[in-house]
């Protein structure tokens, strides 16, 4: 078990605060990689911080065990926390607060090969035509940041 996941046993479903670190890797025809799980909705990589590993070693981390690709180079584009970040299901599963640290990637090595073990999709997307099922957080963050994005 994680670091999360041994704190949620002590605290039940009481709202934990987690630290997202994630990726906004980017090809070169400027497209960004979209990953999602079996059923759920499509976002960056990136996966809960754990203990006594570095953001940056987290989502390097996460990328070449999800998705075969590895990070050489990382820039921060953004912290992000509040309401939207805010999850409380109503089925009264586990509540979390997310403090997502954002990246962006452009430079690294390897073909998108996803864990099939873990039931992963990933492919690329032109910012303009983002997916329906992309998840609404980052849709609009991508939205914000196009501008940025595009200048790479």
């Amino acid at each position: 078990m994680g670091y999360c996941e041994d704190i949620r046993e002590m605290i039940g479903n009481s709202p934990l605060i987690v630290v997202r670190p994630s990726v906004a890797i980017i090809n070169n025809k400027g497209e960004i990689l979209l990953n999602r799980y079996s059923g759920a909705t499509r976002g960056i990589p990136g996966r809960i911080l754990q203990l006594n590993e570095s953001v940056e070693e987290s989502i390097k981390r996460n990328v070449q065990d999800d998705l075969g690709l590895t990070i050489n180079s990382l820039q921060l584009f953004g912290v992000y926390s509040g309401l939207e970040l805010y999850m409380k299901p109503e089925d009264g599963e586990d509540e979390y607060h997310i403090v997502a640290i954002g990246y962006l990637c452009t430079d690294y090595k390897g073909e998108v090969t996803p864990d099939e073990n873990q039931e992963i999709e990933a492919e690329f997307f032109k910012l303009e035509q983002l997916p329906e099922e992309t998840a609404p957080f980052i849709k609009n963050k991508l939205v914000e940041l196009k501008g940025q994005l595009e200048k790479i």
